[in-house]
């Protein structure tokens, strides 16, 4: 009633006025029968045991064996030390949950009674009271089960898990005609074999950033009891109809029904004044019925834009249903109205296709990063986990997120978020790097999978393409698995039966209101062309790219593919030493420890990580072993931010330019967002939430409005790049340090020049020879170059970050102790931390161990002797207590 009365009385009228129609249209006799849905929640306290008996335990539902363990200090944390190796045991055990329940006699007559199980993880045979109702083999989908004619007032629920490491060996050896690899993971992942054969979280068996964990357990469990008729689901979308001008709501109801019911339905926009009432008559069985509520011409709506693009607005939609049996429907929820399209169109003076996204008619630059599980075990992904990641995003000016295909399909909150929020979502579906196979049992239950998750998450305006798999196209095209080349046809076979004739088949009939792609990469329209394996997925002339390049010089921006659209680029580092503190003791706390090296799950990661660092940087040297193992991760990140950050420049000043061919590049995705445990990763959140410089440096280099430098032949460029929708008029300045003074030895101001919205341009370049020499007592080894935009009529009015370019290695350069110190302060609820320095410092990093929040900016260059810095604290903490564990670390610091 609140949310109505906030809308106004007409709105408020038209709503009653609707609901009194459909309450008082002509109804039949009902026999004394409940003619609701009863509900009967059975999530709580439930019992579990292994296999031979030997543990037994309460265990809560929502829940997994693990947690279960964990909660009744039968393991310690699974995530501590070597102790995914310690618990391989409770993966390859057979647990059963148990739960006994009354049922009353009232729902027990009911006509129908049905168990639904919201998701099972992931084998299991479910029996109620010694009766076998049914089996289970897909994590990602849900599962009901009738069960009227075995309810008694006493129940006995058990669901039977078999491990799932056992069950996806069997299934491998079962598929005896040819091999469908790969079979095990890489040895230095330490994870089980076969993931390919079930249909489960593929990282749950180990992956290069995370531990293996094939657990087993329940998301939610219900009885529902009915006599007439129960709604199952709903869907809501919406679509611009451009040849009348206006925009319709499509929503789809899905029934279970008894017996032919008919009923009335009223659909109402309060808001926009909007509603329409239906007729329908429902058949039994288990039925889609489809309304469409039309918004007239004359009625002004707000789009949802994505976050830098505008506001994310959203409609109240209240659905109203009544049958002549009495039974009532009350629903309330959102729709958004936002328009998407894939373009992949010819581009002038370049072979090729473009591959961009419009949004309401805008070409927009994706900006963001890749999304991986929260945690192995997702019943401890909770809403504020999922609110303080997505947060982050959003406060590094992100716009876009790709759920990337090895983990699972996230929960409703997750894309509720992102609606709120503004974030795009690329949505893969779970797939990952291998091949699969083709049985007929395995392709129905995808098909389920398909079907429900596709109906489930079709709602979300935030969701903006569907991919059916990670780099399954590229795994065939470029061999990855060794496939003798007379056998390659029958994996492209199943390839194609996989993901063409029933993944892409079965969205485009549920799904018409975006685009789909089968694979990332891909050459889209392309690999479609090519009978849907390219010969090279990797074009950069067509679709998306995944590109890594650990040992060449990050710092060399010529050796980054021009590519049409960058969903996959990265570098790893180690996390705080606040987050690994929590999961080791002091005899890890060395770089070559065998807890360094068993948390490193990327073949030759570690040594990748100093070799990159050392093209640049003096690697950390002190005698003190705790100091030069915390000196040691910061080096890491260090490496990870400038290397990711060189990256995205490259390709968000690469959006309107074609050179050689290539170009017009429009999206750029860093792998990775987050963190499953607290390990060494390409992540630029740690685990728990805490930021590494990189996602501080995400916050510049993602700006609306950017100045991006490089060289270029001794000559230095300054391209200006906007993601605005104006055009901004603007100068560069240019502005040279010494490494040892605060004062600015020189500056130059180029010419005004027009920055187009949604654009990149060249603005400014100057000789760097000419500029040093101008300079006076400047080389590159003792100077630094700053960079901004101002505005060209007011020059106080800088438009996005200061950007800086270091002109040799800072390892050649003559960085000077910076000695910088600092003080804190109460201010509101935030704290401010004032710095002073002697002279210019590098990365300068502020860490207040296990403080959680983050500080407005971090890794920064310090060019000022005076420096002031807020803190934004998650839990209450105080002067004192950050005064006492402030450390803080520029480049100098770690010689």
């Amino acid at each position: 009633m609140i949310q109505l009365q906030r809308v106004g009385l007409s709105a408020f009228i038209y709503f009653l006025i609707s609901v009194s129609l459909c309450r008082h249209s002509q109804t039949a006799t009902v026999n004394d029968q409940s003619t609701e849905v009863e509900i009967h929640s059975l999530n709580g306290k439930w019992i579990l045991r292994n296999e031979n008996g030997t543990y037994n335990l309460p265990a809560v539902v929502p829940g997994c064996v693990h947690t279960a363990l964990h909660k009744q200090n039968f393991i310690q944390d699974p995530y501590y030390r070597l102790n995914d190796l310690e618990y391989r045991w409770i993966s390859l055990d057979n647990w059963t949950y148990s739960l006994t329940f009354t049922v009353p006699q009232s729902t027990r007559r009911m006509k129908k009674a049905v168990l639904v199980f919201d998701g099972v993880d992931t084998v299991s045979t479910i029996t109620l009271n010694g009766v076998t109702v049914g089996t289970t083999d897909n994590m990602f989908r849900s599962y009901e089960f009738e069960v009227g004619t075995i309810l008694a007032k006493d129940n006995l629920l058990e669901v039977r898990f078999m491990s799932a490491v056992t069950y996806a060996s069997q299934r491998d050896h079962a598929h005896s005609a040819y091999r469908v690899p790969p079979a095990c993971p890489p040895p230095v992942q330490k994870g089980e074999c076969h993931v390919n054969f079930i249909r489960k979280a593929q990282c749950s068996f180990s992956w290069d950033w995370g531990p293996s964990f094939p657990t087993q357990g329940l998301r939610a469990v219900e009885l529902q009891a009915f006599n007439f008729i129960r709604l199952q689901s709903y869907t809501t979308t919406t679509a611009w109809d451009s040849s009348l001008s206006c925009w319709n709501v499509e929503i789809e109801l899905s029934f279970d029904v008894v017996v032919t019911t008919n009923g009335c339905f009223t659909l109402v926009l309060p808001e926009l004044k909007v509603f329409q009432m239906f007729q329908l008559s429902i058949k039994p069985g288990q039925t889609r019925e489809t309304l469409s509520l039309q918004i007239p011409s004359n009625v002004s709506v707000d789009l949802w834009w994505p976050n830098g693009h505008g506001e994310q607005t959203q409609y109240l939609l209240f659905m109203e249903g009544r049958t002549e049996s009495r039974v009532t429907f009350h629903i309330e929820t959102k729709v958004a109205f936002r328009t998407v399209e894939l373009v992949q169109e010819p581009i002038p003076s370049s072979p090729g296709l473009s591959f961009y996204f419009r949004v309401n008619g805008r070409p927009i630059f994706l900006k963001g990063s890749n999304w991986i599980p929260a945690h192995i075990f997702q019943d401890l992904v909770t809403p504020e986990t999922l609110r303080n990641l997505l947060e982050s995003a959003v406060h590094a000016n992100m716009n876009a997120l790709r759920v990337w295909g090895g983990g699972v399909y996230e929960q409703n909150t997750f894309y509720s978020l992102c609606d709120e929020l503004g974030i795009m979502v690329w949505q893969d579906f779970m797939f990952a790097c291998a091949l699969y196979p083709t049985d007929q049992d395995f392709i129905e239950t995808v098909r389920e999978e398909v079907v429900q998750q596709v109906r489930r998450l079709k709602s979300h305006p935030s969701i903006i393409v569907w991919s059916g798999n990670n780099e399954n196209e590229a795994a065939i095209a470029t061999d990855w698995f060794g496939i003798p080349v007379a056998e390659r046809p029958k994996y492209v076979k199943d390839y194609v039966t996989l993901y063409v004739e029933n993944i892409r088949n079965i969205v485009q009939k549920e799904d018409a209101s975006r685009p789909f792609l089968v694979s990332s990469p891909t050459n889209g329209v392309e690999s479609e062309q090519e009978g849907f394996v390219a010969r090279n997925p990797y074009d950069p002339h067509y679709g998306d790219t995944h590109f890594y390049s650990y040992l060449s010089d990050c710092w060399d921006w010529s050796q980054f593919p021009r590519t049409r659209f960058a969903s996959e680029y990265g570098f790893q580092s180690w996390p705080s030493f606040s987050t690994l503190s929590k999961v080791s003791k002091a005899e890890d706390w060395n770089y070559l420890s065998t807890f360094s090296t068993h948390r490193q799950h990327h073949e030759l990661g570690n040594t990748q990580m100093l070799l990159q660092a050392a093209l640049h940087y003096i690697l950390p040297n002190s005698t003190n072993q705790l100091k030069h193992y915390k000196d040691t991760l910061y080096i890491t990140q260090v490496m990870q931010a400038q290397c990711v950050k060189m990256q995205t420049e490259f390709y968000r000043r690469s959006r309107s330019e074609i050179i050689n061919g290539e170009g017009h590049t429009m999206g750029a995705l860093y792998w990775q967002l987050n963190d499953i445990w607290q390990g060494p990763s390409w992540s630029s959140v740690e685990f728990g939430g805490k930021w590494k410089m990189l996602h501080h440096l995400a916050v510049d280099f993602f700006s609306p409005v950017l100045a991006v430098g490089f060289e270029d032949s001794d000559t230095l460029k300054i391209y200006g790049v906007s993601d605005l929708s104006t055009d901004l008029n603007l100068t560069v300045t240019l502005t040279v340090y010494e490494w040892g003074s605060l004062i600015p030895a020189c500056s130059v101001e180029s010419e005004s020049c027009a920055l187009k919205g949604g654009g990149a341009m060249l603005m400014m370049q100057h000789s760097v020879p000419a500029l040093l020499k101008d300079c006076g007592k400047c080389d590159r080894h003792s100077c630094l170059v700053t960079f901004d935009l101002r505005d060209a009529t007011d020059p106080s009015n800088q438009h996005g970050p200061t950007g800086h370019l270091f002109l040799t290695s800072p390892k050649e350069a003559g960085l000077q102790p910076p000695n910088i110190k600092a003080s804190v302060e109460h201010d509101g609820d935030v704290f401010a931390f004032t710095l002073h320095c002697d002279a210019v410092a590098v990365f300068v990093w502020l860490d207040v161990e296990d403080v959680a929040g983050r500080f407005e900016s971090n890794g920064f260059l310090l060019l000022s002797q005076r420096r002031t810095v807020r803190f934004f604290p998650w839990r209450p903490t105080t002067v004192e207590e950050l005064s006492k564990k402030l450390h803080i670390t520029s480049l100098r610091d770690v010689y």
